[in-house]
């Protein structure tokens, strides 16, 4: 039976529109996102199969474009489609932290460094810079690859932080693991740009380490 001859109730748009988006499941929220469904499979249907397929919805939102499009009632203007989605959310979410003190909205800048990191198969240092008053200039991912391996230079993001005129920064980096723990590494980078940038009156406010649902923060352990 087609969405259409459902109740009204049970329709996901219409319950979206009575209920509002946080009382739909995974699957209902990706069926009005589908829009239809697959000859014999409504679009409820084929939103709880995709999401069986894939593992849960992070997966499927972070598919590549071969495996998406491979998949039966997907193709590449439905990736591209997700693609714009995911994006407008990630600016939607920068505005949001632009408009206001970086300080006083922790659980945005959480919520965008997760947002911007944690689908990311491989290692990115970045950076949030921010005037003297702590609203975000700009975000930038600074250097790519494991911190063990690729070198974190303090005088690049010192050089940075003076182009773009930065009074303080927030870094932030992944750990694809998905394990968030902060390594003795990610410590010892920490301290030496602390050092470097504090010669330039540059103030280092936090470091988050996103992993896979968790993000922690130095500064809440206390060690910034």
């Amino acid at each position: 039976m087609g969405i259409n001859h459902w109740p009204e109730g049970e329709r996901p748009r219409e319950k979206l529109l009575q209920m509002g988006a946080l009382a739909l499941s995974d699957a209902e929220l990706l069926a009005i996102f589908l829009r239809v469904g697959v000859p014999g499979r409504s679009a409820v249907d084929l939103a709880r199969d995709l999401l069986a397929e894939f593992g849960g919805l992070r997966p499927l939102l972070e598919a590549d474009q071969p495996a998406f499009c491979a998949v039966k009632g997907l193709g590449s203007a439905t990736y591209a489609q997700l693609q714009a989605t995911l994006e407008l959310s990630r600016r939607h979410l920068a505005s949001q932290l632009a408009r206001g003190n970086a300080l006083t909205s922790p659980a945005l800048v959480r919520h965008y460094l997760t947002a911007q990191m944690r689908h990311l198969g491989h290692e990115e240092f970045a950076a949030l810079f921010l005037d003297t008053q702590h609203r975000i200039i700009r975000f930038e991912s600074l250097f790519r690859g494991t911190l063990d391996s690729a070198s974190v230079y303090p005088r690049e993001v010192a050089r940075r932080a003076l182009e773009l005129g930065a009074g303080a920064l927030i870094l932030a980096h992944n750990h694809p693991s998905g394990v968030a723990e902060p390594s003795d590494a990610d410590r010892r980078i920490t301290r030496r740009l602390q050092d470097a940038l504090g010669l330039l009156d540059i103030r280092v406010l936090d470091h988050f380490v996103v992993g896979d649902g968790e993000v922690v923060s130095f500064t809440e352990r206390g060690w910034m």
